[in-house]
């Protein structure tokens, strides 16, 4: 006689536990991408290829003065300029390397968050420190360091 009280219990989940669970996955997901941050991985992914590239530029002119009686490429100044690119047209007030092409590098590395084609500098610096005697090649744009290397 007293059926219609009792609760009909239907399979399923309240609306309770299901804000739980999608508060639970917000949150975990919310320290994952904290933990994993992708623009610190990203900028560390460019200053990798930035210290490579520089490594290569400053290695190609040594090669070359090895080559030619200890003398870098006439180009390089005293004063900090930006290397030209291996396909620049126009190489105005920076520092054209096209005598290491092909035969010490393939081609001018350029910066990678430079943009493939806007630009007729390659991002990396380079000049002749003339206290010390020395080749300086810099990547200044690269994210929260320095990058030189001085031989």
């Amino acid at each position: 006689m007293l059926s219609f009280l009792k609760r009909v219990r239907s399979p399923g989940f309240t609306l309770l536990e299901v804000l739980l669970v999608v508060a639970i996955i917000a949150i975990l997901a919310g320290i994952i991408i904290i933990a994993i941050n992708p623009t610190k991985q990203l900028g560390d992914t460019r200053n990798t290829q930035r210290r490579a590239d520089v490594n290569t530029i400053i290695s190609a002119v040594y090669q070359f003065a090895i080559d030619h009686q200890g003398e870098p490429p006439l180009a390089i100044t005293t004063v900090d300029t930006e290397i030209c690119r291996s396909d620049a047209v126009i190489c105005t007030g920076m520092i054209d390397l096209s005598a290491l092409v092909p035969n010490y590098l393939v081609a001018i590395p350029f910066d990678p968050s430079l943009p493939a084609t806007s630009t007729s500098g390659s991002g990396y610096f380079i000049y002749k420190n003339s206290t010390e005697n020395r080749i300086v090649v810099t990547a200044p744009y690269a994210q929260n360091t320095t990058i030189q290397v001085k031989r």
